[in-house]
C-alpha cells in the first residue's frame, strides 16, 4: 500500500553475560579467595593444635598415674597402663607422640607434626612439647628450623 509505513517492532533486549561480567566476577571470587584460604588454613592449624595439646595432656595424666605406683616415669608410652592414653595420642594423623629425657623426675612428651600431612606446614608449631622436670612443667615448641620457644605467651600454646 503506497503511504504506509511499515512499523518495525524494536528488537529484542539480549539476555546473557558478557566476557567482561564474567571475567570481573571470577576476578572478585579469586581475590576473595586469596583472601580468606590462609585465614582458614590458619585456624585449622590452630584446631590441630589443640588436639595435639589434648593428647599431650592425656599423655601427662598418665605418666603421673603411672609413677604413682611405681618410683619413676614411664619410658615409653607403650609401657603406660591401659586406656592410660586414649587413641588421641595421635589426633587424627597429624602428630606423632613420643616421650623424651625420661628419668626418675622427669619426661617430655613431644608431639610432632606428621610429614606430609597439612599440619606439617605449621612452621612455626613443627613439634610441641612438655617438660616436666622435678614438678615444674615447661611449655614448648620447636618451628622448622628447629629453634625452641620456652617463652611465656608462646603462640602454638594459646588457645
Amino acid at each position: 500500500m503506497p503511504g504506509s509505513r511499515t512499523v518495525r517492532a524494536s528488537p529484542l533486549p539480549r539476555r546473557g553475560v558478557t566476557l567482561i561480567e564474567l571475567i570481573i566476577v571470577v576476578a572478585v571470587v579469586a581475590i576473595i579467595a586469596a583472601i580468606a584460604l590462609p585465614s582458614y588454613n590458619d585456624s585449622m592449624r590452630k584446631s590441630r593444635r589443640t588436639e595435639a595439646v589434648a593428647a599431650i595432656a592425656a599423655v601427662q595424666q598418665a605418666q603421673e598415674r603411672f609413677r604413682n605406683n611405681s618410683s619413676t616415669y614411664a619410658t615409653a608410652l607403650a609401657s603406660l597402663p591401659p586406656g592410660g592414653i586414649p587413641a588421641a595420642t595421635k589426633p587424627n594423623g597429624y602428630y606423632q607422640l613420643s616421650l623424651a629425657d625420661v628419668t626418675a623426675a622427669n619426661y617430655t612428651v613431644v608431639a610432632t607434626a606428621t610429614a606430609g600431612k597439612a599440619q606439617a606446614q605449621d612452621s612455626n608449631c613443627v613439634k610441641l612439647y612438655v617438660k616436666v622436670e622435678g614438678g615444674v612443667i615447661k611449655y614448648g615448641s620447636t618451628n622448622s628450623g628447629g629453634t625452641s620457644n620456652e617463652a611465656e605467651g608462646n603462640p602454638c600454646w594459646t588457645r
